[in-house]
């Protein structure tokens, strides 16, 4: 299901279901990143879900704290981010040791064409507390040599309007770029 127009960037608390079929394919840049093919393949076949709760603690920096999961209940990765742009390392079983920042920004501070394209940028998209539109988040993994910039916002696909996420993961001079979509379940 599409995005209602009350749900924006200031707060994505509730249920998000990957859409497969308006998302890329996510096996080459999983490959990219090092995940092994029976991991990959699980994931092809599974419904991702994420559970988000977005919150402003009391010095005022906004929190996304993700949980996924896949079909069956089987518990996916954690996702917790602090929109100051402060590295914050993190481990899990699919991407291994990371350091990743995350802010609100604009289209104007992005680095990548892919990560600029598409979205909805009018007033009643604005959710940061300086007027942003979009969540930025930047992940290094040293050990596997990738990195990957991703950017949140909400887009039009197929004339509805869809929370999305645009990623470029870089490992050398390798560059692979997809844009995924997501259906909006509720605040469950």
């Amino acid at each position: 299901m599409a995005a209602p127009a009350e749900v924006t960037i200031k707060d994505l608390s509730g249920q998000w279901v990957m859409n497969k079929t308006l998302s890329d394919d996510l096996d080459a840049v999983l490959a990219l990143q090092g995940v092994g093919w029976w991991t990959r393949k699980a994931i092809s076949l599974a419904t991702v879900t994420l559970h988000v709760k977005q919150y402003v603690d009391e010095a005022g920096v906004t929190h996304c704290d993700i949980e996924q999961t896949a079909t069956g209940g089987i518990k996916g990765t954690t996702e917790t981010r602090q929109y100051d742009w402060t590295p914050r390392e993190h481990e899990d079983y699919l991407f291994g040791k990371v350091a990743g920042k995350s802010r609100w920004a604009n289209l104007d501070i992005l680095h990548d064409d892919f990560c600029k394209e598409g979205w909805l940028e009018g007033d009643e998209e604005k959710g940061g507390p300086a007027g942003e539109v979009h969540v930025e988040g930047f992940v290094d993994n040293e050990e596997k040599g990738w990195t990957a910039e991703q950017v949140w916002g909400f887009s039009i696909v197929d004339e509805q309007r869809y929370y999305t996420r645009r990623v470029v993961v870089t490992k050398g001079s390798e560059a692979l770029k997809v844009r995924l979509v997501f259906n909006w379940q509720g605040k469950k």
